[in-house]
């Protein structure tokens, strides 16, 4: 393999460093559980028979015994999301072929999962990103009944996967398999959806257009075909190898998807150490080089700004510790290979066809861009990861296969080796200013755009904007100012509703950018967007203290946020809340005070849920 790149070797050394005792004392926690083992050797009788009454007596004779490998099941079904529907019938398909292979498998729980298509602008959405620590905990009870083996992980989206990660570590001495259930077909174009909404915002069309343009995109079974968070998150469990290789985006009700679910189960089954194969815990594969390797995958494919939260907080379950300065050193070396919609036309089906994740990572590995020096659920090395699974008729059936990808891409305008990317540089920046510290996505934004100063326009939710924008009082330059959007405020929700209306200025020739200490969704598009913005507005914050006309400066070029302001004016300033006595008794805001308590530590690096 060829030298590694010197700035993964110095980010992953200084991560290392960084992490030594919260790493170790993960460590020694994980040794501990794997030394104490399962409780079903010395479980109690009336406590097994509440494990297994439910269970076929076959299964209850097999458990009995000791002897055989027990799978449990964390599922995130519910077909309220297309891309978890699929997921209603794994659990029977993946109890039968556990038996085939002298294993057992119980579900051993459920999570929750919203779908944040649908709560997007809504009150419900104040739920999303806690709803990812809910999924956290619901898996570690699900697993807290200590009589399996291994586990597998089904889910796809947004919080869900993150969620199930961490929950799954605090297990991290069980053989783990994530298990994906592929996105749905290509229906209307991402682009043509995108004029039609752009149309709308303008009045140019009604709702009934409206609602036939995305009932056309969103059509099947599986998940959107744009690349945001969830799509994200699959590439993440591919490139970090907690998913076999290539299973990432095969579509759903195929029968390479089926062969490939039944294949997860049987590796979680080897990785347990019970068949005569080594044993693999996930404590094993989840290491720093690891996480390393899934922010090169983020920069390289232009993934979710989300994941600038999500992967602080999922390696924070780990016992690693990482932060923007990691992103931004790692942004600067590696190239942008994908152009997936937001950031291209294309859709996720077009990218697996043009060679998907086995190039990306052939390509990567080549260069340096990647530890190869990994575990992953394959075993060590991530060779495996440089071919696509297929299902070749041998002595007259179909068994599953893998190949090596093919030498070029079957597609240079969506996916592009590492001697000739769309840029050289990855899909995301971190900007400093006086403002405090954003992220923001540059990978759909034009050179054209990625430098704006203009004067503020300030509101404090996405309604007010869109108010503005309606009645023609944007029809200039400026910045908008979107804050006490932040995880104290109300949870930090994705602004996505105002992307529409702020693509449609910038069309007209304006110039404008936003920014806010909320959320983008990660089908945050061609706007650049300082997003995060840390600290936020209800912990005073300096956003807290724009005033409208205020000269801002946005430059994803240099890295700089930039209010033009002189120092002695801001300070004299005073911060005055607003209001915010209408959101108290909205959904869920009663349990939301314990996420605000959490979110109030994480503004002096007390809690790991934004790191």
């Amino acid at each position: 393999m060829p030298s590694l790149h010197p700035i993964l070797e110095h980010v992953t050394r200084r991560i290392t460093e960084r992490s030594a005792g919260p790493r170790s004392r993960y460590l020694q926690t994980m040794d501990a559980q794997a030394h104490q083992g399962t409780q079903r050797a010395g479980l109690g009788c009336a406590n097994m028979a509440h494990t297994t009454a439910a269970l076929p007596a076959a299964d209850k004779l097999v458990i009995h015994a000791e002897r055989a490998p027990h799978i449990g099941i964390i599922t995130a079904y519910n077909d309220m999301l297309s891309a978890h529907q699929p997921f209603e019938h794994y659990p029977e398909q993946l109890r039968a072929h556990a038996r085939t292979v002298g294993a057992t498998a119980q579900v051993a729980g459920g999570v929750p999962a919203m779908c944040d298509g649908i709560t997007q602008g809504e009150a419900g959405m104040e739920l999303s990103l806690f709803s990812r620590d809910v999924i956290a905990m619901a898996t570690a009870v699900g697993l807290s009944h200590n009589v399996f083996d291994a586990a597998l992980m089904l889910g796809v989206c947004d919080k869900i996967v993150p969620g199930l990660f961490m929950g799954a570590l605090q297990f991290g001495h069980l053989s783990t398999v994530f298990v994906p259930a592929g996105p749905m077909v290509s229906g209307l174009s991402n682009d043509a959806k995108a004029k039609v909404r752009q149309q709308f915002a303008q009045g140019l069309v009604g709702r009934d257009a409206l609602l036939e343009s995305e009932a056309q995109a969103y059509h099947a079974p599986g998940t959107c075909t744009f690349y945001g968070t969830a799509n994200s998150n699959q590439m993440l469990m591919e490139i970090m190898g907690l998913h076999l290789p290539g299973s990432s985006f095969v579509n759903p009700g195929t029968p390479l998807r089926r062969a490939l679910t039944e294949a997860a189960l049987e590796r979680a089954v080897a990785n347990t150490g019970k068949t005569g194969q080594p044993r693999i815990r996930l404590a094993d594969i989840v290491t720093e080089k690891t996480l390393v390797n899934g922010i090169v995958g983020l920069l390289a494919t232009g993934g979710s700004t989300n994941h600038t939260l999500h992967l602080v907080a999922m390696a924070r379950a780990a016992g690693i510790v990482i932060d923007w300065n990691d992103f931004a050193e790692l942004s600067a070396v590696v190239p942008l290979l994908a152009r997936v919609y937001p950031n291209g036309k294309a859709d996720v089906n077009h990218f697996h066809a043009a060679g998907g994740m086995g190039f990306l990572m052939r390509e990567l590995l080549a260069y340096g861009l990647l530890h190869a020096d990994v575990t992953t659920v394959m075993g060590p090395g991530l060779t495996a990861y440089t071919q696509e699974p297929w299902l070749p008729t041998i002595d007259g059936q179909s068994q599953l296969a893998w190949r090596d990808v093919p030498a070029t891409s079957g597609d240079t305008a969506v996916l592009r080796p590492v001697a000739d990317p769309f840029s050289a540089d990855g899909g995301l920046r971190l900007l400093q200013g006086n403002l405090g510290r954003s992220v923001v996505k540059v990978s759909a934004v034009a050179p054209e755009h990625r430098v704006v100063r203009a004067p503020a326009v300030v509101v404090h939710d996405q309604q007010e904007l869109q108010d503005l924008f309606k009645a023609g009082q944007l029809e200039k330059d400026f910045v908008a100012v979107v804050r006490y959007q932040g995880p104290r405020a109300n949870g930090m929700p994705e602004l996505h509703k105002l992307t529409p209306p702020l693509a449609v200025l910038q069309d007209k020739g304006f110039k404008v950018a936003l920014v806010t200490d909320g959320r983008m969704s990660g089908a945050s598009g061609k706007v650049p967007a300082a997003i995060h913005l840390s600290p936020e507005a209800l912990c005073d914050g300096p956003i807290g203290k724009v005033q409208n006309g205020d000269l801002i400066t946005l430059d994803c070029e240099r890295g700089l946020l930039e209010l033009e302001v002189d120092a002695a004016t801001l300070a004299a300033r005073s911060v005055t809340h607003p209001d915010l006595s209408h959101n108290a008794h909205g959904t869920g805001r009663e349990l939301f005070g314990l996420f605000r308590a959490h979110a109030g530590e994480a503004e002096s690096g007390g809690s790991p849920l934004f790191g």
